[in-house]
């Protein structure tokens, strides 16, 4: 392994690129979290979605389902973001928390009605290149290829710079939810950025309010976008302190179970059920 490794980062693009981007955009007041989704995407709101607000999607409380159907036959962002309008939600919006990964798909859309940018240019101008996280970008160039680690097989070949999850992969690689790849070197940044209360990429308030908990149905508590207690980490053995936060890096429900039972094999331990 290489000290500048590039490693698809999986559902850290929510937090990394598609929050940051919205908290940035609700600062400007090109957005507001409370609208509904409908206010910037009108035809979103059919099948029962016309209450849906940008703070539902964003602390997964929307209702919508976890993901697309994969058997479902479309192709292309055009393709899932019609899928997405036409479904409708299998909870009634603010009952419940549901980990979704529509949920970021249609904030993504968002940053790229609301500015006019697709997400990853957008994030490229306004998160990525003024932190200088140079190795940080979703569909990273084929010239990096020797520096980027593979992350799975399909069809007996190695997956290899290009985004592992199923449903961004057939979105063309840029989605709200899956995408970014990165190194251990910029995700420090992006960290020390948060830890220093924005450093001219968010406000201080902004990072208090994306950061803080918010009690959620069920006993949930998330900030917008990111982990603070849900049950959704309860299968990593992992729990985030009362003044701490993260995410999880959630890829192939199969190839999680596949990854613990092997570690749990290394450290002597019994698989994960």
């Amino acid at each position: 392994m290489r000290p500048d490794a590039i490693f698809d980062l999986a559902s850290l693009t929510k937090v990394l690129a598609t929050t940051t981007a919205i908290m940035q955009l609700a600062e400007t007041g090109q957005l507001r979290l409370d609208l509904p989704v409908a206010e910037y995407w009108p035809a979103f709101a059919s099948a029962g979605k016309s209450a849906i607000t940008i703070r539902q999607l964003i602390t997964h409380t929307s209702g919508l389902r976890p993901d697309l159907d994969p058997s479902l036959h479309w192709s292309g962002e055009a393709g899932a973001l019609a899928e997405i309008a036409a479904d409708h939600p299998i909870r009634p919006p603010g009952t419940r928390f549901i980990y979704s990964d529509l949920n970021f798909i249609v904030l993504g859309e968002l940053v790229h009605r609301v500015s006019k940018e697709p997400l990853d240019v957008y994030t490229e101008r306004h998160i990525f290149a003024p932190l200088h996280m140079a190795d940080t970008s979703f569909r990273p160039a084929r010239a990096e290829r020797a520096r980027i680690v593979p992350t799975d097989r399909q069809n007996g070949q190695l997956r290899w710079g290009e985004v592992q999850d199923p449903t961004a992969y057939r979105m063309g690689g840029v989605a709200g939810h899956a995408g970014v790849f990165s190194t251990a070197d910029d995700i420090a940044r992006f960290a020390e950025m948060l830890l220093s209360g924005g450093e001219g990429i968010l406000k201080r308030e902004t990072v208090s309010e994306m950061t803080g908990p918010i009690e959620l149905p069920g006993g949930v508590r998330r900030g917008l976008g990111w982990d603070i207690a849900s049950p959704y980490d309860a299968d990593m053995e992992m729990e985030f302190g009362p003044h701490t936060y993260g995410h999880r890096l959630h890829r192939d429900d199969a190839l999680d179970r596949s990854v613990e039972r092997d570690l749990s094999r290394c450290a002597g331990q019994p698989a994960a059920s």
